[in-house]
């Protein structure tokens, strides 16, 4: 398999838009299932600074308002 990529995502903060453009992503999604899976009712999301925070919640948006077709072949659907 061959991945295809347009160009290098900088400064872009949209799950959805990386999607679109074929652009490269490390894949969270596992994680992100894991820490929606658990019973934890309040999340606090503690990362250094430009270390894509706001890139992971931009995806569990994506994934809470039901955009299935943005996680083709990510470990989130598998």
């Amino acid at each position: 398999m061959t991945l295809l990529i347009d160009e290098l995502p900088v400064g872009s903060q949209v799950f959805a838009k990386f999607v679109k453009a074929h652009s490269l992503y490390l894949d969270k999604t596992t994680y992100l299932a894991d820490l929606i899976s658990s019973q934890v009712q309040v999340w606090f999301l503690s990362r250094p600074r430009r270390f894509s925070k706001s890139l992971t919640v931009s995806t569990l948006e994506a994934i809470f308002s039901g955009q299935r077709e943005l996680f083709k072949g990510l470990a989130f659907l598998a």
